[in-house]
Parts: structure tokens; C-alpha cells; sequence
């Protein structure tokens, strides 16, 4: 009885102490938003319309600072994706000038992009990055939706396995966006930063790059930074994991080809031993064992 009433005590310190914590990381950081994404779930699959404007966000706004080297100009033209033509993507590839070479003087030079090559960064280095930027070098972008995320704390992250959530990245990139604000009257800003409820610390060095009315839209989508948020950030999604459609498909065809072999074997089992039952040999030795 002492045994049982000790693991109850420790059980409900334990969940104590985890909504401690999350009351803790809360006045750290706001926790954000849950947003409703295409991509959720084990049969979500992106919205190409979405990503061709998280892409044009990308493009006009944030490749001025940060990079995105893994994400070749083929991948925008390839199922699952943002659904451009390979001749889109080709055009979109000829806009970009990247550095190619040596030549026979042995010398780098600049081009026009090609189909095969990746995005090229903003600038040359991190150094230069660092030093143009106000001494620190942007996070490139490949994976920032998969690598960046919050800690949603007890009892989130128990419901979150079983709610299959894995969209903190899409949430956080999106409310930091949205979340710049005046910082409290009791709050110590440093000259040159900003105040965001949703980065750790609410001090960021990033300046707003979002307004409304900022990127053109021509689909009819309103042009908002709410709007813009959840764009690129589906986009940086795909860019982090531009497979998720086959994944999700792939993992489909694996349960319906589990569900029918299991099924196969369990008629098989019953077959099999109905043979056994009933077999002759096997009555007539039962019965006169009997």
C-alpha cells in the first residue's frame, strides 16, 4: 500500500514540476499559436498555390539576407512541390547570378543560373553576412522550419503523439512574423533591436520584414502579414522537407498493404486449423484416445 502511495506521490509531483516548467517557458516566451496547415497529418500534402506565394515571399523579401543552399532551382519543378514548369524553373533559375568557374584564366565568375544549380546565397560568406548585417551572419533558411520550433511543455507534449502534431516549426516561423509589438513599459530594449513576444529573451536583431500590401499577390489572397507568415512559412516547410507528399503517400500504401496481409494471414490460420479439426486421422485417434 506505502509502495503504490509513493509512486502516486511521485506521479503527481512529476506533473507538477512539467507545469511548472511550461508556466516558466511561458513568461519566457509566449507560446504560439497552433495554425491550421494542408500539410498536417498522415495524409496532408502541400498546396502548390501556397508555395508558389511563400516562394515569391522568399524571393523578394528574404533571400536579400538569408540563404538557402540546399534547395535547388529543379526542386521547385518537381512533384509535390510548388508545381512550377521545368521552363519555369528555368526562368526562375536565369534571374539568379551564380558564381561559376574557374575559367581558362583561372579566374571565378558570375553567370546565370541553371536548372541544376542550388539557390545561391546573398553573400559570399557568413563573415560578409556578419559583417553587413550588424556582426551576426542570418540562419540559412533549408531547414529552418524543421530545426526551429518552441517547447510547448506538460501536457502538450504527451497530446501532441497522439494528435500526430509536427508543425512547430510552419507555427513558430509564421508568429514571428506576426509578433512584433512595443515592448512592455518595464522592458530594456538595446539600441538597434527589436521586441518580438515569441523569440526567446523578446529581443531580436531582425527589423520587421513584413508589411501589408508588401508582396503582390495575384490570386486574390489577401496581402496581409498574417498572411504572408503562413505562406513562407509553408514554403520553408517544403523547403525542409520537399518529399513529405511520397513520404505520406508511401506510408499509406505500406498500412493497406499491412492491413490486407494481415487478413491474408489470418484466413490462412483459420483455414489451416479447420483442416485440423477437421481431419478423420485426427477424429478417429481423439476418439479412441478417448
Amino acid at each position: 500500500m506505502n509502495f503504490h502511495r509513493s509512486i502516486l506521490t511521485l506521479a503527481v509531483g512529476a506533473a507538477l514540476c512539467g507545469l511548472g516548467a511550461f508556466s516558466a517557458s511561458a513568461q519566457e516566451a509566449d507560446a504560439p499559436p497552433k495554425l491550421s496547415w494542408s500539410f498536417h497529418g498522415p495524409f496532408g500534402t502541400y498546396d502548390p498555390g501556397q508555395l508558389q506565394r511563400g516562394f515569391k515571399i522568399y524571393r523578394e523579401v528574404c533571400s536579400n539576407c538569408h540563404s538557402i543552399k540546399l534547395l535547388s532551382f529543379r526542386n521547385l519543378a518537381e512533384p509535390g512541390g510548388p508545381g512550377f514548369t521545368e521552363a519555369q524553373a528555368r526562368a526562375i533559375a536565369a534571374t539568379f547570378q551564380v558564381t561559376a568557374g574557374p575559367n581558362d584564366e583561372g579566374q571565378m565568375f558570375q553567370r546565370p543560373g541553371l536548372i541544376a544549380d542550388r539557390f545561391p546565397p546573398p553573400f559570399p560568406n557568413d563573415q560578409a553576412a556578419a559583417a553587413a548585417l550588424g556582426g551576426k551572419a542570418p540562419p540559412d533558411m533549408s531547414t529552418l522550419a524543421k530545426a526551429r520550433g518552441y517547447e510547448a511543455g506538460f501536457p502538450y507534449f504527451i497530446t501532441d503523439a497522439f494528435t500526430l502534431y509536427q508543425e512547430a516549426g510552419p507555427d513558430y516561423i509564421h508568429a514571428l512574423l506576426n509578433g512584433y509589438t512595443d515592448p512592455p513599459a518595464d522592458f530594456s530594449l538595446a539600441p538597434g533591436r527589436q521586441y518580438n513576444k515569441y523569440f526567446p529573451g523578446h529581443t531580436i536583431a531582425m527589423p520587421p520584414p513584413l508589411s501589408d500590401g508588401q508582396v503582390q499577390y495575384t490570386d486574390g489572397t489577401p496581402m496581409t502579414v498574417d498572411q504572408y507568415g503562413k505562406d513562407v512559412a509553408a514554403f520553408l516547410m517544403w523547403a525542409a522537407e520537399p518529399n513529405l507528399d511520397a513520404r505520406h503517400r508511401l506510408g499509406f500504401q505500406v498500412m493497406i498493404f499491412l492491413i490486407v496481409f494481415s487478413a491474408l494471414l489470418y484466413l490462412a490460420k483459420k483455414k489451416v486449423w479447420h483442416d485440423v479439426h477437421h481431419d478423420p486421422e485426427l477424429e478417429g485417434q481423439r476418439g479412441s484416445s478417448v
